[in-house]
C-alpha cells in the first residue's frame, strides 16, 4: 500500500463543524450500545472457554 499525495495546488486539509446537542447525544448512546454488545459477547465467550476447559 502506497501514500497517497496531494497533487500540486490541492489542499485536502479539512476542517470539522462542531457537532449539535443531538448529534453529541446520538453518539454517546451508540457508543454505550456498542460497549454494552461487546461486554455481552465477553460474557458469552468467557462461558464458552470454562465450558470447554471443564471437559477437557
Amino acid at each position: 500500500m502506497g501514500l497517497i499525495r496531494e497533487p500540486r495546488n490541492v489542499d485536502f486539509s479539512m476542517r470539522s463543524r462542531p457537532m449539535t446537542e443531538q448529534e453529541q447525544k446520538e453518539i454517546s448512546e451508540f457508543i454505550k450500545m456498542s460497549k454494552a454488545a461487546a461486554l455481552v459477547r465477553e460474557k458469552r465467550n468467557s462461558a464458552a472457554r470454562k465450558r470447554r476447559a471443564a471437559k477437557a
